[in-house]
């Protein structure tokens, strides 16, 4: 870990083949994250498969290849620096890979650079991720207009797609008015780390300096400790160890606390024996640390993936039912009530029914469209209500957001994106 600076998780966005990986890439190589021995195999290999100019992408591909063999040396977590920060980036670029990270909530972006290319402009994917980013609360984003090269660097293509876009940032809620957009040419180079000579017409930051011009989020340690358990591993001379990343508040050895929705919703108490991070032993753990505990009183069937620690005094939270404020993003016909999905919330995974729609929203606005439609379509938002199959851990948006996200997947795709506004505590 580099020592005294800010840790940020990175997402990158934007519709496919708008250069997603290519600028990935050509950021870790010029910031130093790649050195030049990696990059002439890739530039080799590229050459080989009749693909020059994609070693880039390559970068990035080589990861997913990396993972389906079960590799550690995970290019996406070797740490990319700036002066300020470092970021860890998220999303080996792909769409089904980017909205499966962003929802496990493995790793909650602290910003997105959403890619568009200027002789595409905003297209399908670029819309849904934008929406995405906004219901699942990415704050921070940066705009990086790519594919310069291919318009020969005119300010006027720049301006217009930038146009395009500012409007479709307005109708979630982003004020565009306070987001950089970076005008880039990724595999040449131009402003990705580098100054280009072939805009003298931009006088704003390279897609480098816009990162380190983010601010850092806040650490919610003042809220409730919330850990939604990832995996639980089961080591010899050790015992159960579930492994998770710190959402909110603060963990510590010692600290008794509660684990739900655990055995039916009745819950498990265990006090926590130890904490590991990066194999070094800790006292305490903070939002966003991904760590392993070991928990005494907890056994293996106790746990699972989904369910959320917290403190005795304090326990998360498991609805019977709850009330959500949806989007819908990418559904085939029309979800009417009755339906029921499967429910991403934070590790959770959990089949819901949608069991009345209250009312459609403006998404601009907010404001009521409608009162108890048939139905809900792709664009529109909605306010709905919602019965887990089984008791799920989450909490209402206004006391931990950061419980309170989900996305809706049906057959393979993210089909509606939302959070909780209100529950009905469970009952065991």
């Amino acid at each position: 870990m580099a020592k005294g600076k800010e840790h940020m998780n990175l997402v990158f966005i934007g519709h496919v083949d708008h250069g997603k990986s290519t600028t990935v890439g050509r950021l870790l190589y010029d910031a130093g994250g790649i050195d030049e021995q990696t990059m002439k195999k890739l530039q080799e290999k590229a050459k080989d498969l009749g693909k020059a100019g994609f070693e880039f992408a390559f970068v990035m591909d080589n990861l997913k290849e990396e993972r389906e063999r079960g590799l550690t040396i995970d290019l996406s977590h070797k740490k990319f620096e700036t002066e300020k920060y470092y970021f860890t980036i998220i999303d080996a670029p792909g769409h089904r890979d980017f909205i499966k990270n962003m929802i496990t909530g493995a790793s909650q972006a602290d910003a997105a650079v959403l890619v568009v290319a200027a002789n595409d402009g905003v297209m399908a994917q670029t819309k849904e991720h934008v929406f995405l980013s906004k219901t699942l609360g990415v704050n921070q984003l940066i705009i990086a207009i790519n594919k310069m090269d291919m318009k020969d660097y005119k300010e006027d293509v720049f301006n217009s797609v930038k146009e395009q876009v500012s409007q479709l940032l307005k109708t979630v809620g982003y004020d565009p008015s306070k987001i950089p957009f970076v005008p880039l040419a990724s595999l040449k180079g131009d402003n990705v780390v580098k100054k280009s000579e072939n805009m003298s017409w931009y006088s704003g930051p390279t897609l480098l300096e816009a990162l380190n011009n983010l601010a850092v989020p806040e650490k919610p340690i003042n809220l409730p400790l919330r850990l939604p358990i990832q995996d639980v591993y089961n080591i010899t001379g050790i015992g159960v160890v579930p492994v998770g990343r710190v959402d909110t508040g603060i963990l510590k050895v010692g600290q008794k606390v509660k684990i739900m929705p655990a055995r039916d919703g009745k819950g498990v108490v265990g006090e926590i024996k130890s904490i590991e991070m990066h194999h070094e032993q800790l006292q305490q753990a903070e939002p966003g640390d991904n760590v392993g505990i070991n928990i005494r009183g907890v056994t293996k069937k106790d746990v699972t993936r989904g369910d959320v620690i917290g403190p005795e005094d304090n326990p998360p939270k498991v609805a019977s039912e709850f009330t959500a404020q949806i989007v819908v993003l990418n559904h085939p016909s029309v979800m009417t009530k009755g339906y029921t999905p499967v429910f991403h919330v934070h590790t959770a995974q959990v089949a819901c029914t949608i069991t009345e729609i209250v009312k459609k929203l403006n998404p601009a606005t907010g404001e009521t469209l409608q009162e108890h439609p048939d139905f809900i379509k792709n664009g529109d938002a909605a306010i709905v209500k919602v019965k887990p199959t089984k008791p799920l851990a989450i909490e209402t948006f206004k006391d931990i957001p950061q419980l309170a996200r989900f996305a809706v997947r049906d057959s393979g795709s993210t089909v509606a994106a939302g959070m909780c506004t209100e529950l009905v505590e469970h009952k065991p």
